[in-house]
């Protein structure tokens, strides 16, 4: 804005959003990152304006603070310090969405596997991230449009990814999707590797190729290797184990070792151990707790099984029964209610039963609840010929069906299901971890679906406006990064609090206190600092630096970052 006085001079302020910016800046510079991107995207043609390295920095740096679309990437780094961003002034005037697509495609066609190895380990060696047990999982990307271009066809000879229809995790079964698969660490959820593929891809071929690529960039096997129930295949477990690897996943329902297990808890009472126990949810309410056995008989492979009981989710699966049973029991009562109507439709007993099956399978209740059919024969008479009656009429018997339909429940069934409510096993091939480490082990799956979030809601991983596959790719080679340097960020506030024996600090609205403050949290507070400088007829006269707030102040420390990276210009 400008300032206008009587003896003609005109003054303008100039503001520059510095936002989280510098924190952003120390880890890029902790990883190496710009400078690994100039090595891996050399700035070779002289026909562009821009680096490319330059401008995947700036997609990398608004992936972690802004999630601007692309075309609006110039208009962002416009009101920020472009110093902050590695850009000068006239970079600014020719970064456009057309500018960043052709750098995506060289970071496409660019040696993307050595890029991100570098940048990995140079993560784990700078950071001090333990690989010790890694954590496995896949979400599904669901974009909107055709896509008629991403159908695999090869670019220099590399894979594009196929955006096609698949098992959707986001239950949108009427959106394409693509497959992210994502390794993190135990030590902070960092993300040390990742793959983008097929969106019909299924779960289980993954983990092995997932495997000895971590193999390959740690240079050793004998992590603990984390994964969902798809990891449960001979041939998966069987490839793990015979390399020298250790792994912990959990065994599906369909397992006949999970049914005789079930069936062994009718007539036995196991020797359960507490291992585990988190404070309730809401006050008043009993905490939660975990308790351990071990199978009684080892999986059909030879690997042992852990059985796990949570009283939390006995109460879950105690009240998902009751609410299928009570929507199955509703259901035949509807059918039950047209039955009895003067129209019904159904003619035939078999017609009824099939009804009564849907309704029962609709409600996921037929495990407990039965259906009988009753059929009432009524006899009716109607004159053969049209006319008036008479002694001589004939008439014609009609016989007319009606159909009644009344619901059971089997106690039976609801008597042994309930004897093995909350437990679920785990089958691992390392028999030295205890079975307490065994589900500590697996209790930390949750923190890599929080990193799916951040992809999917913070980071908005959707490429909607891109439709070129190379670029798809390219884009999510970004957003891996992205999602690395969040994950430092939150590593590093979480661990200078136990540095310095915090339990918590004031970072919520109103100074409220958070126990474990995310990355999003983190840099929001930062979000409206900004440095001014007031200019006269086109010369700087004062610079205003941003007076940071006590809460900032204490963030900056934790991160062993100096409040000078606000307060001085670079």
């Amino acid at each position: 804005m400008s300032d206008h006085h009587d003896d003609g001079d005109e003054f303008d302020l100039v503001s520059q959003t510095l936002g989280g910016l510098p924190i952003v800046n120390q880890v890029l510079e902790r990883l190496a990152l710009p400078a690994l991107l100039a090595q891996a995207l050399p700035d070779d043609d002289g026909r562009l304006k821009l680096a490319p390295a330059v401008a995947i920095r700036v997609v990398i740096t608004n992936l972690v603070l802004g999630r601007e679309p692309l075309y609006g990437l110039g208009e962002w780094a416009a009101r920020h310090d472009p110093t902050l961003l590695g850009l000068s002034t006239s970079d600014l005037t020719v970064l456009n969405d057309d500018r960043v697509g052709r750098a995506l495609e060289a970071l496409f066609d660019a040696d993307r596997a050595s890029l991100l190895t570098a940048v990995v380990l140079r993560a784990i060696s700078e950071f001090g991230i333990e690989t010790g047990q890694l954590h496995n999982d896949s979400t599904s990307i669901s974009v909107h449009g055709a896509y008629p271009g991403a159908d695999g066809t090869a670019r220099g000879g590399k894979a594009t990814p196929v955006i096609t229809f698949g098992h959707s995790k986001d239950h949108r079964p009427d959106l394409k999707q693509l497959v992210w698969i994502l390794t993190v660490s135990a030590d902070g959820a960092v993300p040390v590797a990742y793959r983008l593929t097929d969106g019909n891809t299924s779960d289980d071929p993954t983990h092995v190729p997932t495997w000895d690529g971590l193999v390959a960039l740690l240079g050793k096997s004998d992590f603990l290797y984390v994964a969902d129930s798809k990891l449960c295949s001979r041939t998966a477990m069987g490839h793990i184990a015979g390399r020298g690897g250790r792994f912990v996943t959990i065994l599906p329902r369909s397992r006949a070792e999970d049914g005789a297990f079930r069936a062994h808890l009718q007539t036995h009472t196991p020797t359960w151990t507490e291992a585990a126990r988190r404070p309730a949810d809401r006050l008043g309410e009993p905490d939660q707790i975990y308790s351990t056995t071990p199978g009684p008989l080892p999986s059909a492979e030879g690997y042992r099984i852990t059985w796990v009981h949570s009283t939390a989710k006995a109460g879950r699966d105690a009240a998902a029964r009751q609410a299928r049973i009570e929507a199955g029991l509703a259901a035949i009562e509807a059918l039950a209610t047209k039955l009895s109507g003067p129209r019904s439709r159904f003619k035939t007993r078999v017609a009824v039963e099939q009804a009564a099956r849907a309704a029962l399978a609709e409600t996921h209740a037929g495990r407990w609840v039965t259906f009988t059919v009753n059929e009432t024969i009524t006899k009716t008479y109607k004159q053969a010929r049209a006319g008036r009656p008479g002694p001589a009429t004939n008439y014609r018997e009609i016989l007319t069906s009606h159909f009644t339909v009344k619901a059971d429940i089997t106690l039976e069934r609801v008597a042994y299901d309930a004897a093995s409510d909350g437990y679920f096993p785990l089958i691992s091939n390392d028999r030295d971890l205890t079975d307490a480490q065994v589900l500590a082990a697996y209790r930390y799956q949750p923190n890599l679906e929080r990193r799916h979030h951040l992809l999917k809601s913070v980071q908005d991983a959707a490429p909607v406006l891109l439709h070129n596959p190379a670029r798809i790719e390219a884009l999510f080679c970004c957003q891996f990064l992205a999602l690395l340097i969040s994950a430092l960020i939150e590593r590093e506030v979480r661990n200078g609090m136990r540095r310095v024996a915090l339990d918590n600090i004031a970072l919520y609205p109103e100074l409220r206190n958070c126990k474990a403050p995310s990355t999003e949290r983190i840099l929001e507070i930062f979000a409206t600092v900004a440095r001014h400088q007031l200019h006269r007829d086109g010369t700087l006269v004062k610079t205003f630096q941003p007076e940071l707030t006590a809460q900032q102040q204490q963030v900056l420390d934790l991160l062993t970052l100096p409040h000078s990276a606000y307060t001085q210009q670079p």
